[in-house]
């Protein structure tokens, strides 16, 4: 039962084979016996895990109809606001900081019935791709605890990928929900920009940030979204006329017939692991098979994602991390001579090598002389991206791409080269900087190691990639696939 997935459990839910306190006893347990190991989670409270499973039987048994999510027990990565607990971004700076109200996202799944089994390990502030920046320690990948599990949702990955828990939440800034699923064999979704409220989730960069699930299977990323979504008046970059969709509907057609699927070659390089390549090839004559139609396509600007994102995100970084100043709440240094000191020591001791390089990135990029040379170009080559895919659309239904150039790599084999890890992200930034939706999911493995297969489709058709997903995913079984040392 443990790797069920979440519309398993709720059958079982809503039939009374099992209750939320039984489900919620079964994922602490094996919290407690393999979290150590992974250091996926970074807090829990089992106390008020069971108080809130409680609470969902006796609503179940005092109400016809079950809300969407209830009893199913899902983490929640560390970067998200809860009143009923810390949250630290796990970060030095906010240690002993407990948010005053629950984010939009958490407030839905309350709503929903959903059972909040925890919080989940994460890169500081978000800021990587391995979650090795964490200052509670790098999270490890269930398929090989050698090696890293993506960033910087890897918490939320490697929990879900070891049954901790059979759904959780990320964020998606340049890939972080889709790069750690597909390295850890799971299904990741980004959803359109504006379409679930940033409201209560600590801000990296503004304009890229959007939370979405990390899950078994795509029926279960349409089950949580179909739940977050929604405009929230608290939240001005969420969007008011979204476009409703049927999110569960949409996984039940499972047909590619007809679909025009776009292979952009600047997604196939050189310097990518060649059985990576292969197995993403693979997937692309499955999906033939079923028949989709693969039309070559282009977009050019892609070479100049990386260098845009990294001008871009760190100059918003820059902005949203000067409120961490050791004044108003978490972190502040011993005996400050004076007020000047009191910021410089607070941020110096509180931040880590990471988060203070992109600070200093963004800092420069938005200075006087630099800032037309770099930010104001960035955002340039940033339209530039978004018409690609606006004219790519124009040929094709969706787009499909590697998620990652490579497998899951060694822990500590690239902490001391950024660059390298920048790259890391190279086939997903571009989606958020286009504020497109995407959606990683399995396709194989390369010497044991999951490898994820990204769908890219056009502003507002979360639908069409569900779709594609969905009939991708039934007609294989790398879903279905655990690691070993975990069943």
């Amino acid at each position: 039962m443990p790797f069920s997935s979440l519309e398993t459990l709720k059958q079982r839910l809503d039939q009374r084979e099992v209750s939320a306190q039984d489900l919620a006893k079964l994922y602490l347990d094996r919290i407690d016996a393999h979290n150590t190991l992974l250091n996926a989670f970074v807090h829990i409270d089992h106390d008020h895990v069971m108080a809130q499973a409680k609470a969902s039987d006796d609503y179940r048994a005092a109400h016809d109809t079950p809300r969407p999510l209830e009893g199913l027990p899902i983490a929640v990565k560390d970067i998200f606001c809860t009143q009923d607990g810390p949250t630290r971004c796990c970060s030095k700076i906010l240690e002993g900081f407990d948010a005053p109200y629950d984010a939009h996202v958490i407030t839905r799944l309350k709503e929903a019935g959903a059972v909040l089994v925890g919080k989940t390990n994460m890169d500081e502030f978000a800021m990587g791709s391995s979650t090795e920046t964490s200052a509670f320690g790098p999270c490890r990948n269930p398929w090989d605890t050698d090696r890293i599990p993506g960033g910087s949702s890897g918490g939320s990955a490697a929990a879900v990928a070891a049954a901790l828990t059979p759904a959780a939440l990320g964020t998606d800034t340049g890939g972080s929900i889709r790069q750690p699923a597909a390295l850890c064999g799971l299904t990741g979704l980004k959803p359109t920009y504006g379409r679930i409220s940033r409201r209560g989730i600590i801000a990296f960069a503004s304009s890229l940030d959007q939370a979405g699930p990390m899950t078994s299977c795509v029926k279960d990323s349409a089950m949580l979204t179909a739940v977050m979504s929604g405009h929230d008046a608290g939240d001005s970059t969420s969007v008011m006329d979204a476009p409703t969709i049927d999110w569960l509907g949409a996984c039940d057609q499972r047909d590619m017939k007809g679909l025009r699927i776009g292979k952009p070659k600047e997604y196939f390089i050189e310097g990518m692991d060649a059985d990576v390549r292969a197995t993403i090839e693979n997937a692309l004559k499955q999906c033939e098979a079923l028949g989709a139609e693969i039309v070559d396509i282009s977009l050019p600007h892609t070479e100049s994602a990386v260098a845009a994102y990294y001008v871009i995100a760190p100059s918003e970084a820059s902005a949203n991390l000067s409120r961490y100043d050791g004044v108003r709440f978490g972190q502040r240094c011993d005996n400050p001579e004076d007020l000047n000191d009191l910021y410089m020591r607070s941020r110096d001791e509180g931040f880590g090598n990471e988060v203070k390089r992109r600070i200093l990135t963004g800092t420069f990029a938005l200075s006087s002389g630099y800032y037309d040379a770099y930010y104001i170009k960035a955002q340039r080559v940033r339209t530039l991206i978004r018409q690609d895919f606006l004219e790519a659309f124009e040929k094709v239904d969706l787009i499909a791409t590697p998620t990652s150039p490579i497998t899951a790599f060694a822990l500590g084999e690239k902490a001391d080269d950024p660059l390298t890890m920048y790259l890391s992200d190279i086939f997903t930034i571009a989606v958020n900087l286009a504020g497109l939706p995407a959606l990683s999911q399995p396709c194989g493995f390369v010497n044991g190691l999951p490898v994820g297969m990204q769908w890219i489709a056009p502003a507002w058709q979360e639908d069409c990639l569900l779709g594609a997903a969905s009939a991708y995913e039934s007609a294989t079984t790398w879903h279905q696939q655990h690691p070993e040392a975990f069943q």
